[in-house]
C-alpha cells in the first residue's frame, strides 16, 4: 500500500507519482447526489477544484482512492471495486492509494459496517460517469455517435470496425468533457467484478511483508514513547521519579503527560528514547505516586450487584405497544428471565501505537493505524485546540480495530510528546497497556418478561436493558434525562409481530472509558433476546425456529432469513445422540443474519461445538469470499466473548492483563463454518462486519440447552463445566 507523506492541492501530482497529462474525477459521497467536476492536470498544471477518486495518466496508469481504511475487514479491494466495475477496469490494473482526510472526500472513517453499504451507488456512479466521458471522447476521434463505443478493461472500443483506444489515448480529451449528472449503471448480470470471488489486493502486501502497518511507521530522527498509564482509572498523579530512567541507554527524556477520551483527562508519564526497547526499560524503572481518589475500591462483583438493584426501577421506556403491564398482569402463563454479559476488551492483534510530529510550522502530522483519517482530524483537532487543516494524518494498514480505533487517545498522546521534545515521536503500547486501559465493551444485564395465550402465542414482551451508557462515559454533555438509543439497539426492531411490547432502558454510572466493540451493543442484546425467545418457546412446547416463523405472519427479510437457514442447516433433519441445535437470528441498523449452532455433550460432559450455519441477507454483494470470511471472523469473536473470560474489575483495575487470561479462541477451538450469502438485488444494501456477530452467543447458548436441557443466562459460561 503505497502512502504520501503530505497531501495538498499544489503537489498532490508529486506525491502520486502522476506523470504527464491526466484527469481526475470526485464525487463527495456524503454531500452530493450527483457527480462531481473533471480536474485538468496538463502536464505541470495545477489541480483544480475537487480532490478526485479517479486519476487515470496518459501512460495508461490508473489509480483510484480509497477513502476507507483497511482493518482487515477488506475495503482496500471492496471499495475501489465498485468504481472499477463501472469504469470497466480489472482490480489488478488499478493502483489503490488511501485517502488522507482532504475535505473532498468528506467522511473517510470505517466502523458501523457503513463503507459498502453507505456509499455503494455513489462510488459506482464515480466510475459510470469516467466510463462514458471516455467513450464520449473517442466517439470525438472517430467521429461516430457515442452509442457505437463500448468500453472494456480499460480501452474504449468502437462496435462496427473493432479499433480501439486505451484510457491513456483519451485522457486530454475526456478532461474537457462535462461529468454526467446521473450516469446509467450497469445491470447486475453483465457484472464483471462485484459479486464474484476476487483476490483481495492487500493479501500479497501483507504475506510478503510490504504492508505497513502503523506500527512499522518510519521518518527520520524520530524517537520512541513507553508510556505508564495508572491502570486505576481517575488516578491523579502524585509524583515521580524519573533518576533510574534517565540512566538507561538510549533514554533521551522523561515526560508527565496526559491521556484525552473525551470527558477523561489521565495523567501518565513518558519515557522518550532512542529506540523502543530503551523506552520500555526506562519505563519500567520509572517510580510513581499515584492518588487513586477511592477508585481503587470499585469492582465487579459489587457493580454487577448494582446493575441487579437498578434492574427494579422502571427506567425509560422506549417502545411502549399495546398494553403489556395489563396483559402480563392477566396471562396464566408467563416467564421472567434476568441475562448477565460480561465486559469485554478490543484485543486487536496490532498493539495502539502511533507515530507523531508536532513541526515547526504548527502543523500536526499523524501516521497511524486508525478507524480513519476524519476521525484523528476531528479528535486532535478539539484535545491539541488546533485548527483540523493543521493536522495531516497518514492511515495505515489496521491489523483490526473491532471499534477501539474510533477513538484516537493515542494519537493525541504522540503528538503531545512530540510537542514536549521537538521531534517525531512513536507510541506504542504494550498488550498490558491495550487490554487494561479500554476503552471496553460494557456489561450489560436485561431483564425479561413474557406472556403466552392459551394456544402458545406470544402475546406480550418487555427488554429492560440495565447497563451504562458508553456516551455517558466519555461525553461530558451527555443527557441523563432520557435514554441512551444505542444502549437499546434492535431490541424494538425485530420483526416478530407481538401485539403488547414494552422497552425500557436503566441508565448505571460508571467511571471507566466504554466504546462501541464490534456490532456494538447487539452483541449482549442479542444473547439475552434471543435466548429468551427460546425459553418462551419452550415454555409454549413448540419448535424454536417455527416458534419464531409464527410470529412473522408478514413477508421481511428476517422471516425470509430464518426460512433459509431452516433449509441451510437441515434443521428439520434428526442429530446423532447428544447433540443439540440452536437457532438465532437479529437484526439491527447494520444488517440482518441468523445462525444454527450444533453441539455435542462428551463424555466428561463438557461441550463441543461442531459446526454453525450461517445465512447473511446484504441485498447485494461485493466479494463473497470476503463476506464468508467476516462472517467466520464474527462467529471467533462471538464464541470467544461467549466462552472466554471476561473482563473482571478488582481493586479498581483490570484483572486480565494479555491473552493468557484474556484469551481469544484457539484454532483448535474453531468449530465448521458454512456461510449461505443472500444477495437477491434491491436498493437497501446492507453491512457485513458486524451482523455475523450478535446471533452467535444466543445460538450456542440454546443449542446447549438443546443438548443438556441447561439453560445458560449469564455469559460468559465454560464449554467444560456446563
Amino acid at each position: 500500500m503505497e502512502h504520501a507523506t503530505s497531501i495538498n492541492r499544489r503537489n498532490f501530482i508529486r506525491v502520486t507519482g502522476i506523470t504527464g497529462a491526466a484527469f481526475m474525477l470526485g464525487l463527495n459521497p456524503v454531500k452530493s447526489s450527483g457527480v462531481s467536476a473533471i480536474l485538468n492536470l496538463s502536464g505541470k498544471s495545477g489541480v483544480f477544484n475537487l480532490t478526485p477518486y479517479i486519476i487515470i495518466e496518459k501512460s495508461g496508469r490508473i489509480t483510484i482512492m480509497n477513502p476507507k481504511p483497511e482493518m482487515g475487514q477488506g475495503t482496500y479491494q471492496s471499495v475501489p471495486a465498485l468504481i472499477a466495475e463501472e469504469l470497466e477496469v480489472s482490480p489488478e490494473a488499478i493502483i489503490v492509494k488511501q485517502t488522507s482526510g482532504e475535505k473532498e472526500f468528506g467522511r473517510q472513517s470505517a466502523g458501523g459496517s457503513s463503507s459498502i453499504r453507505g456509499n455503494y451507488f455513489q462510488l459506482r456512479k464515480i466510475g459510470a460517469s469516467a466510463r462514458m466521458m471516455l467513450q464520449e471522447a473517442a466517439a470525438g476521434v472517430w467521429k461516430v455517435p457515442v452509442s457505437e463505443c463500448y468500453a472494456d478493461n480499460a480501452r474504449i472500443i468502437h462496435k462496427p470496425t473493432g479499433k480501439s483506444l486505451g484510457y491513456g489515448d483519451l485522457v486530454e480529451a475526456a478532461s474537457a468533457m462535462s461529468v454526467p449528472e446521473n450516469p446509467v449503471l450497469k445491470d447486475a448480470k453483465d457484472f464483471k467484478i462485484l459479486g464474484k470471488s476476487s483476490p483481495r489486493l492487500d493479501i500479497p502486501l501483507k504475506v510478503s511483508g510490504k504492508a505497513i502497518f502503523g506500527i512499522d511507521a518510519e521518518v527520520p530522527g524520530m524517537l520512541f514513547a513507553s508510556i505508564e498509564h495508572s491502570p486505576v482509572f481517575g488516578s491523579q498523579l502524585v509524583s515521580y521519579d524519573d533518576k533510574e530512567s534517565l540512566k538507561i541507554p538510549g533514554v533521551q527524556k522523561v515526560v508527565k503527560t496526559e491521556r484525552v477520551m473525551g470527558k477523561n483527562r489521565y495523567d501518565c508519564v513518558a519515557v522518550v528514547a532512542d529506540n523502543y526497547w530503551a523506552a520500555f526499560q526506562g519505563r519500567k524503572a520509572l517510580k510513581l505516586q499515584w492518588n487513586h481518589n477511592g477508585f481503587d475500591k470499585f469492582n465487579t462483583k459489587d457493580y454487577e450487584q448494582t446493575l441487579r438493584d437498578l434492574s427494579k426501577s422502571e427506567g425509560f421506556i422506549v417502545h411502549d405497544e399495546g398494553d403489556f403491564d395489563k396483559v402480563f398482569a392477566d396471562s396464566r402463563v408467563k416467564l421472567d428471565a434476568f441475562y448477565e454479559t460480561p465486559v469485554v476488551s478490543h484485543s486487536a492483534m496490532e498493539p495502539i501505537n502511533c507515530l507523531a510530529h508536532w513541526r515547526d510550522d504548527g502543523k500536526v502530522e499523524v501516521w497511524a493505524s486508525s478507524q480513519g483519517a476524519s476521525l484523528i482530524k476531528s479528535e486532535l483537532s478539539e484535545v491539541l485546540n488546533i485548527p483540523e487543516d493543521n493536522i495531516i494524518p497518514h492511515i495505515l494498514f489496521n491489523g483490526g480495530a473491532f471499534g477501539r480505533r474510533l477513538k484516537s487517545d493515542f494519537a493525541s498522546e504522540a503528538a503531545l510528546i512530540s510537542k514536549a521534545v521537538g521531534k517525531p515521536v512513536k507510541v506504542i503500547w504494550t498488550r498490558e497497556d491495550d487490554t487494561q486501559l479500554g476503552p471496553f465493551r460494557p456489561m450489560t444485564f436485561s431483564a425479561m418478561k413474557g406472556a403466552l395465550s392459551p394456544d402458545g402465542k406470544l402475546i406480550a414482551l418487555q427488554h429492560k436493558v440495565i447497563s451504562p451508557s458508553m456516551s455517558a462515559t466519555v461525553n461530558a454533555k451527555y443527557d441523563r434525562s432520557k435514554a441512551d438509543d444505542s444502549m437499546v439497539e434492535g431490541i424494538s426492531e425485530q420483526q416478530y409481530e407481538i401485539p403488547n411490547m414494552k422497552n425500557a432502558y436503566v441508565f448505571s454510572e460508571i467511571h471507566i472509558p466504554m466504546a462501541p466493540w464490534r456490532a456494538v451493543t447487539s452483541t449482549t442484546l442479542a444473547f439475552s433476546h434471543e435466548c429468551f425467545i427460546d425459553e418462551l418457546a419452550g415454555l409454549a412446547k413448540k419448535d424454536p425456529l417455527q416458534f419464531r416463523l409464527d410470529m412473522m405472519t408478514k413477508e421481511s427479510d428476517a422471516k425470509r432469513v430464518l426460512l433459509r437457514i431452516r433449509e441451510f442447516s437441515g434443521w428439520d433433519k434428526p442429530l446423532k445422540e447428544g447433540w443439540g441445535r440452536g437457532v438465532a437470528q437479529f437484526e439491527f441498523f447494520a444488517g440482518l443474519a441468523a445462525h444454527v449452532v450444533e453441539v455435542s455433550k462428551q463424555t466428561d460432559n463438557s461441550i463441543r461445538i461442531e459446526k454453525v450455519y450461517a445465512v447473511i441477507d446484504l441485498g447485494t454483494v461485493v466479494n463473497p469470499d470476503n463476506v464468508k470470511a467476516q462472517v467466520e471472523g464474527a462467529i471467533v469473536m462471538g464464541i470467544t466473548a461467549a466462552t472466554k473470560e471476561g473482563i473482571i474489575f478488582e481493586n479498581g483495575m483490570s484483572k486480565q492483563t494479555n491473552f493468557h487470561n484474556n484469551p481469544v479462541l484457539r484454532i483448535h477451538e474453531m468449530p465448521r463454518v458454512e456461510v449461505l450469502i443472500l444477495a437477491e438485488g434491491g436498493t437497501v444494501i446492507k453491512g457485513v462486519g458486524e451482523p455475523g456477530l450478535p446471533p452467535v452467543a444466543p445460538a450456542l447458548c440454546n443449542a446447549v440447552f438443546a443438548a443438556t436441557g441447561k439453560r445458560i443466562r449469564r455469559l460468559p459460561f465454560d464449554l467444560n463445566n456446563v
